[in-house]
């Protein structure tokens, strides 16, 4: 099928690609239960070297640049304990840690989680990070801008691969908060 986004040669629809995606992916693809159905949610099929931002949409096309978003691990910590949560935020954006998701979480301090806690945790690749089978219990934290969108593209939990997800099914992820200005400039 076309892709609705990007200059990929074909989209394929990610409950007929399970073997393509880490188990934590796969597991939530086959459970998903948002409004929007499973179908929608597509892969693609990328090269893992061109998986960074810049680099990707040079390959895949210049529009992809206002159409990603990037998915990071984030840990609060408020006396000794500490709570991991996922933020996601338009690639052209970064992340208020020390303000939104401090706020959120909380916390008294919060910061990246370490690559090791990251893939670790999540049992994904570094760099290829994705909202879709994160953790029971993590919080998802997305930005609006990021659910207002069409289609987003996001991690496929490799480096290799990316989905495309209508933006309102990740609003429906188990444990998403959909939070104004998550993402700064």
């Amino acid at each position: 099928m076309r892709p609705p986004i990007g200059d990929f040669d074909t989209a394929t629809p990610a409950p007929d690609c399970l073997a393509e995606l880490t188990a934590p992916v796969a597991d939530a693809v086959r459970a998903w239960q948002g409004s929007v159905p499973a179908d929608r949610i597509l892969y693609v099929d990328t090269e893992p070297q061109w998986a960074d931002t810049a680099v990707f949409v040079e390959h895949y096309g210049r529009d992809l640049l206002e159409r990603s978003a990037n998915c990071v691990v984030v840990a609060g910590k408020r006396g000794g304990g500490t709570t991991l949560a996922a933020c996601l935020v338009l690639s052209t954006t970064r992340v208020d840690v020390n303000g939104v998701v401090r706020r959120q979480l909380g916390a008294r301090k919060a910061s990246f989680a370490s690559m090791e806690t990251a893939t670790g945790e999540t049992g994904m690749e570094y760099g290829g990070i994705t909202p879709v089978g994160l953790p029971t219990g993590w919080p998802v934290l997305v930005d609006s801008a990021v659910v207002d969108l069409p289609y987003v593209l996001v991690g496929s939990g490799r480096r290799r691969g990316k989905l495309l997800v209508p933006g309102k099914a990740l609003a429906e992820l188990p444990g998403a908060i959909v939070l104004e200005g998550l993402g700064t400039a």
